[in-house]
């Protein structure tokens, strides 16, 4: 049988010469090009079939197919050629602007809450390089330990009742103290998380922290200022471990204030209050008994473990109870809205309100909502302890009268006098430090005053009159944390305490038992507004009084950013 050409016979290597390896295979063209030795050709040469684009006119553009010649490989691997899809008609904003880059210099005389406050409003790409105030190790600071230790700090502040944005401002201090540059602290109601990329190219360190318990202990929290003052100090050298170490010790800590001092504050709140709207001395007395003893039954529900939302439920019925059973009595010479007031004056969150919306004003939404839920859980949970106590009295025929809600304007002495006492006595239920007692009793007083000259003096509307003095609470607290470079809070909290709606929220829950709804919610909507008051009134204050302070940023007096308005989209 004869093969075809072509066939498998014809492709068999007929010799030895023809198993060489660097013969072609069979059917597959020699190349007829020149050989490499004659025309080598550059690593940076186009390959051949690529065609390069124009870059514009003038010498160093190619504006040929880029063979692979000299000057076509030296115009595409230049790095100061623009790329291509540069157009200089819509070109981006220089990044260095004409009168050139501003200098961003932070003042050492500011604060750090100030300091770190201006750090976290600025773009990442214009903060300056880090203030390495620590002595790190030899091999650089342990980021894990830092972050570590960054997150207990910021635990403890939120745990404590600090905004989210002086939370964040206090993490930041710590790690650009170590010399932890580009770190990112996020703080919402329970959740603490912080993240360091090492450089560009590197993946970030992230760690978190949850909140679970919350209690309020301001000598807690102005240690915590003292220890961040430490490490964000020059003259102070603070490592990881006396940075642990001195933690620890705040942490193990006990409260100044036993829980029967506390028990006894509470009810000599109630009773300054009760005062306050126009009681006696009888009173007085009623209103803390049935102040301490709504506390005790708290306290016996906690150590059951029932939700906080019980405990305000158990705890506002013992004041109602005492009102309604003097009216049940007859007794002419107390006025039971008074005692019921007092007792409300105790229980109302103004601490958790005022935090909530200084979040929500500097833009921590999410945080801010958390919070402000939190208050209507705890002013609804006060609700029903009242409304459940009022209606039972209605049916057994007790003669509430709305009507005494008007008290008598000719005891001015007697009223500043209660009001300092109930700052006294608020401040105590804080546990706050002793050396700030009488500073936040004094502020308390002036607040009072400056109410009570706009309010009933003046006959300005009572929610205008508190927001002011609310600004002035907010604007001496502040003035007072940066001379003792602490924290506001314990200057500010207890301060409003004479400024709360207790009255309002009183004769508003009273009208609902009553069946008058109506009016009932009119004076609640009326103590929702002066709540709101104190909160804006508050935060106000506490921005006017930085408008007059040192505040770092950049050469030429220019102020910390503000959050960017979105106009609602």
């Amino acid at each position: 049988m004869v093969a075809e050409p072509g066939g498998p016979e014809d492709q068999k290597p007929q010799s030895d010469e023809a198993r060489s390896a660097f013969v072609p295979p069979a059917g597959v063209g020699r190349r007829t090009s020149a050989s490499e030795d004659d025309h080598p050709t550059s690593e940076f040469a186009i390959p051949t079939g690529l065609v390069a684009e124009p870059q514009g006119p003038g010498p160093a553009s190619a504006s040929g197919s880029g063979s692979g010649t000299a000057s076509g490989s030296d115009t595409i691997g230049s790095a100061f050629a623009p790329p291509s899809t540069y157009s200089a008609q819509h070109a981006p904003p220089a990044f260095t602007p004409a009168h050139g880059s501003p200098m961003i210099r932070l003042t050492k005389e500011a604060p750090w809450q100030d300091r770190m406050r201006t750090m976290l409003r600025m773009p990442v790409a214009e903060r300056p390089a880090p203030e390495l105030v620590q002595k790190p190790d030899e091999a650089g600071p342990s980021v894990p330990r830092v972050l570590d230790l960054t997150l207990r700090i910021g635990e403890l502040l939120l745990a404590g009742g600090e905004g989210a944005e002086d939370v964040e401002a206090a993490m930041f201090a710590v790690t650009r103290s170590y010399g932890l540059d580009r770190c990112e602290p996020t703080v919402t109601f329970t959740l603490l998380s912080i993240s360091h990329q090492p450089s560009l190219v590197d993946d970030p360190v992230t760690a978190s922290r949850t909140v679970r318990r919350r209690g309020t202990d301001y000598t807690r929290l102005a240690a915590v200022f003292r220890l961040i003052d430490d490490i964000t100090a020059e003259d102070v050298d603070v490592s990881l471990e006396e940075a642990y170490r001195r933690l620890a010790e705040i942490r193990r800590n006990r409260h100044p204030y036993s829980g029967w001092v506390l028990t006894l504050a509470g009810g000599g709140l109630a009773g300054a209050a009760s005062v306050l709207v126009g009681g006696g001395a009888l009173v007085f007395v009623v209103a803390a008994i049935g102040a301490m003893l709504g506390d005790r039954l708290a306290w016996l529900c906690a150590g059951r473990g029932l939700p906080e939302f019980y405990q305000f439920v158990v705890a506002a019925m013992p004041p109602a109870a005492m009102g309604v059973a003097l009216t049940l009595t007859h007794w002419s010479d107390v006025r039971p809205s008074a005692v019921i007031t007092g007792g409300l004056f105790a229980l109302l969150p103004g601490r958790a309100l005022v935090a909530g919306v200084q979040d929500g004003l500097t833009g921590y939404y999410i945080t801010a909502a958390a919070r402000l839920l939190e208050v209507m859980y705890l002013f609804i949970g006060i609700v029903v302890g009242v409304l459940l106590v009022l209606y039972m009295g209605v049916q057994l025929g007790a003669q509430l009268n709305p009507e005494t809600r008007f008290v008598a304007h000719d005891r001015p002495v007697v009223q500043i006098l209660a009001s300092m006492a109930l700052c006294l006595a608020f401040a105590i239920l804080l546990q706050q430090d002793r050396s700030t007692v009488l500073a936040v009793t004094l502020n308390g007083g002036v607040a009072w005053v400056i109410y009570g000259a706009m309010a009933r003096t003046g006959n300005i509307s009572p929610v205008l009159a508190t927001a002011t003095a609310a600004g002035l609470v907010g604007l001496f607290g502040q003035l007072f944390s940066r001379y003792r470079y602490t924290s506001s809070l314990p200057f500010i909290t207890a301060a409003i305490g004479p400024l709360l709606p207790g009255s309002a929220t009183y004769f508003g829950l009273l009208g609902v038992a009553q069946g008058n709804v109506n009016a009932g919610l009119a004076s609640l909507s009326t103590a929702v507004a002066t709540a709101l008051a104190i909160a804006i009134g508050v935060n106000l204050g506490s921005e006017i009084s930085r408008l007059f302070m040192r505040v770092p940023g950049a050469v030429g007096g220019a102020n910390r950013r503000a959050a960017k308005r979105t106009r609602g989209f």
